[in-house]
């Protein structure tokens, strides 16, 4: 079955530019019909997938809504049935089983995030800041329209010409092929169902969709989340426990499974080959499966973790395939100095974008089963070394001969801030939305 890029909003599929800057707002509706009046005054600023593919536009928009926004547009409650459970619930009340607990709990998040006050998500992206500035004009131009309608959150966003996170590591390459789109080195692609709702996925089937037809098919979930980086923490662990600077290197690459540069440990064990980081046709072509014992790369690594490969193939029961992410990690806030190991106060972080047409099987199966648990690698004290729920007592095993080394003691390097599950319609159903009528 073909994608209708015709019909699929491009940020959804689209691949950023490097680099890029971009804006996250939040908008809370109080008039219902000033809240539809909006939806169609934006679709002509978005972009269907089609325009963009094999090129980068000169900014794109994408508008997403959350279950109480849906509500707040007067969609009927057989409609707002249909959609996951998950999404009805909201990401707040499934914080517990995500891992968001302690300073990650709701009732520490960054206000209005994960209340049911947030209704309509609009994400605008550019490869540099006039046209950025240009198309948020334009956004807010037609948001100001409607006072019905009103911006309750902003966060800036950027990455940078590296494509390096506040931890320093390049990020964003090991994103799947999907098929029916430019396919990526190293993995046969995946089934487009996985991501765009109506269309055959892996297993064969497709997933469940809302009703109507027109407000389902062609449109995907959305997960958004806002992570705090502790990034002075991070640089003190790894500087307090290594002999020199290139075991600190190292020690730093073990736990991510990457050099900073982006080349894979799987490739390059011992030392770091920016040459092989910096070459798309190379750095995400490899494999887990003749590194059972995580003598390369550890079994706990973040990288690893995220996306075992074939690591797990002799389990048999487990298909990676089903829990592949399109993920969108973008920067926010100040890059802290180079070699700075005292906070500086500064908010900065990671704002964790994905999209997808299983948010519980992909989304949450990975955070909760293969971030937070180690279980699956044997490990079942361990959790992700880098993004894991540690409470400073945290442990990671590196695979060593002819002894393993162990970190004890991890400190939380990530804290949730807040998030929220939101689902992104095709441009038809977005004209479906704003066509109801009271």
């Amino acid at each position: 079955m073909t994608l209708d890029l015709d019909d699929i909003q491009a940020g959804a599929l689209h691949e950023r530019p490097s680099p890029y800057v971009g804006t996250y707002v939040l908008l809370h509706v109080s008039d219902r019909q000033d809240g539809r009046d909006l939806l169609r005054r934006l679709i002509p600023l978005l972009s269907p997938a089609r325009a963009v593919v094999g090129r980068t536009p000169p900014a794109w928009l994408t508008v997403a809504l959350t279950y109480h926004g849906l509500r707040a547009l007067g969609v009927p409650e057989e409609s707002l049935e249909s959609f996951a459970p998950e999404f009805r619930q909201g990401m707040a009340a499934r914080a517990e089983q995500l891992g968001d607990v302690g300073e990650s709990g709701p009732e520490h998040w960054e206000a209005p995030l994960g209340s049911p006050d947030v209704h309509i998500a609009l994400a605008t992206l550019a490869p540099d800041r006039d046209a950025l500035d240009d198309a948020v004009a334009r956004a807010r131009a037609a948001q100001e329209e409607f006072p019905g309608v009103e911006v309750i959150w902003r966060q800036d966003c950027y990455q940078l010409p590296t494509g390096r996170t506040s931890f320093g590591f390049k990020d964003g390459i090991g994103q799947p092929s999907v098929e029916g789109l430019a396919e990526r080195p190293g993995e046969s692609p995946i089934k487009a169902g996985e991501f765009v709702l109506g269309y055959p996925d892996e297993t064969g089937s497709t997933a469940p969709m809302p009703v109507p037809d027109v407000l389902g098919r062609n449109g995907t979930y959305v997960v958004f989340r806002k992570l705090h980086t502790r990034v002075a923490a991070y640089r003190r662990y790894l500087r307090e426990r290594a002999a020199d600077r290139r075991e600190e290197e190292l020690l730093g690459a073990k736990m991510v499974g990457r050099w900073q540069s982006g080349a894979p440990l799987a490739l390059t064990p011992d030392k770091d080959d920016p040459e092989l980081g910096a070459d798309p046709r190379r750095n995400n072509d490899f494999a887990y499966g003749d590194d059972v014992r995580g003598l390369k790369c550890p079994a706990g690594a973040h990288a690893r973790r995220a996306n075992p490969r074939d690591a797990l193939d002799h389990e048999g029961a487990v298909d990676v395939r089903l829990h592949r992410m399109i993920r969108r990690g973008t920067s926010y806030g100040p890059m802290l100095p180079d070699g700075v190991l005292e906070d500086d106060g500064a908010d900065r972080g990671i704002i964790f974008v994905f999209a997808g047409a299983h948010p519980r099987r992909q989304f949450e199966f990975v955070k909760t089963q293969w971030i937070n648990d180690g279980i699956f690698i044997g490990a079942p004290q361990e959790s992700d070394p880098l993004v894991g729920p540690h409470d400073g007592a945290g442990i990671f095993t590196i695979p060593r001969r002819p002894i393993r080394r162990r970190l004890r003691d991890l400190p939380p390097f990530v804290v949730t801030r807040g998030g929220e599950y939101c689902f992104a319609p095709s441009l038809s159903g977005l004209r479906w939305l704003a066509g109801l009528t009271t």
